[in-house]
């Protein structure tokens, strides 16, 4: 049996199979944006599709502390978009 890929949500720490979670990245451009293909260069974060997740993650700074960079706030706005349109 092939091992599935896991990753860590940021705003409940629970670990699950990478194809649910949304995937945030910082590129070299320092530009941060969501990966809808999953396969985007540069540091990548990984959250769920859950609205409480990200308030969890924007509350304790914690994508910021991730990304090493102060982020604004258009892009938390996108991200709940995201989150919308994939329920």
């Amino acid at each position: 049996m092939k091992n599935l890929p896991k990753r860590i949500c940021i705003g409940c720490n629970e670990t699950k199979l990478k194809k649910e979670l949304i995937r945030i990245v910082k590129n070299n451009e320092e530009k941060i944006f969501v990966d809808k293909t999953g396969k985007a260069n540069g540091r990548g974060a990984y959250i769920c599709n859950n609205i409480e997740c990200l308030e969890k993650a924007i509350k304790t700074k914690k994508l910021e502390r991730t990304f090493e960079k102060t982020i604004e706030p258009e892009i938390y706005e996108n991200l709940r978009g995201e989150m919308l349109d994939k329920k």
